[in-house]
């Protein structure tokens, strides 16, 4: 086992690792996890997580290993700014951000609540400059407020990232005059590099991290969203060029069609960049997710990569009998290495090899001839219902057969 794309966990693809496929990457001596469920992912329409809510999904976040946890953002509420200030106070281990606006205020909150720092939230993009803050933004005063903000959070002691939301629809030289007159007068801590709309393509966002790295000399973060179901993949695109820190929700949850999932990036850091994620427990993703699907009330698509019921659910009775010995000839990685379990369904797909582990694991035993009509009726069942069968179902077929 090479310890890269094959090992007892996962088997990936070894293009990954091929010399002429990593000779240009310029992936990160380090990456992070920052995420956003509190946050960006309460943002999710008709989701409202309480305050025992939010303290529970810290703490799992934290157990999980993830480095930043955004918290919320104080202003919206007061029950907001008493979750922040009740997950600060617990010390979980990773950095606290709560989201600001350019605005004193909104920094003296999050010196309230106890937070470790601040995202620093301002429009860069064309369309949002234009049409929605067109009356309450120059260029001149968006700068110089960002500016002022970031040198107030500074004094305070805060870690600052600057979040110049909508980046990806900047116009280039704006963008660059504006990152550069905020760098150099305030000095925040780092550049997210935003997606607002999930509107770039990978390769579109190599070049846009490419630009702003050749213009200011700060570590870098990036934060996508799924509108063209890119999330994951542009998030990575940001990785190959040096991006430090990657934004995520738990379940890709987020506004529209939500942001960059935690458990897509994470395995994918690890298994296909072979980027160390040192405090990252993959097995409990599976817990993490099913509890937010829980206080969120969001349930998900039944073949969500990593989290969902079907990646590891198997139908299809050829090959079935690898799955015992060799189960990642089948699948790209082990189900109890994200906290899952493998499940062998019956119905229409069904065959021999399938039939025979579901009577040996229920410790029944059959002839030929009688395997061979338990297939036959299993696939008529399955047809008839329109789905898998549950065991129970299949026991009571198997039984008629075997008790004729």
């Amino acid at each position: 086992m090479n310890g890269k794309w094959w090992t007892k966990d996962w088997w990936v693809s070894e293009y990954n690792y091929h010399e002429e496929v990593v000779k240009d990457l310029r992936l990160p001596q380090k990456i992070e996890i920052h995420d956003a469920t509190l946050r960006d992912g309460e943002q999710t329409p008709g989701v409202v997580f309480s305050k025992e809510d939010k303290v529970r999904i810290a703490e799992l976040l934290a157990e999980v290993g993830v480095d930043r946890i955004e918290a919320g953002m104080p202003a919206v509420s007061k029950d907001d700014a008493q979750a922040i200030e009740e997950i600060a106070k617990r010390n979980l281990g990773p950095k606290i951000m709560v989201f600001c606006r350019a605005m004193r205020e909104d920094v003296d909150r999050a010196v309230d609540c106890g937070a470790d720092g601040i995202v620093l939230e301002a429009p860069s993009g064309y369309p949002k400059l234009k049409y929605q803050f067109a009356s309450k933004w120059t260029e001149e005063s968006l700068t110089e407020a960002v500016i002022n903000t970031i040198s107030y959070a500074k004094e305070k002691g805060l870690f600052v990232n600057y979040f110049p939301f909508d980046t990806t629809r900047a116009e280039l030289p704006f963008l660059k005059r504006l990152l550069t007159n905020v760098t150099t007068q305030a000095k925040p801590d780092s550049v997210t590099v935003v997606d607002t709309t999930g509107s770039i393509t990978p390769t579109a966002m190599r070049y846009l991290v490419r630009q702003v790295r050749e213009t200011i000399d700060l570590p870098l973060e990036v934060h996508t969203h799924n509108d063209f179901g890119l999330g994951t993949a542009t998030t990575f695109a940001a990785v190959e060029e040096g991006v430090q820190v990657v934004h995520s929700c738990i379940n890709g949850l987020g506004e529209r069609t939500g942001n960059t999932a935690l458990e897509e990036i994470a395995l994918g850091l690890r298994l296909l960049y072979g980027l160390e994620l040192p405090k990252f427990n993959f097995q409990k993703l599976s817990e993490l997710s099913q509890e937010v699907q829980r206080m969120s009330g969001k349930t998900l698509a039944q073949n969500k990569p990593v989290v969902g019921l079907l990646p590891f659910t198997r139908e299809i009775g050829l090959g079935m009998k690898v799955l015992e010995d060799y189960p990642t000839a089948v699948f790209p990685f082990m189900p109890d290495f994200v906290g899952q379990k493998m499940k062998i369904v019956m119905g229409k797909k069904s065959g021999k090899e399938s039939v025979l582990m579901k009577l040996e694991a229920a410790g029944l035993n059959a002839d030929e001839k009688k395997v061979q009509e338990i297939v036959a009726r299993t696939k008529a069942a399955g047809i008839a219902k329109g789905n898998w069968l549950e065991d129970e179902e299949f026991l009571v077929i198997a039984r008629q057969v075997l008790d004729r």
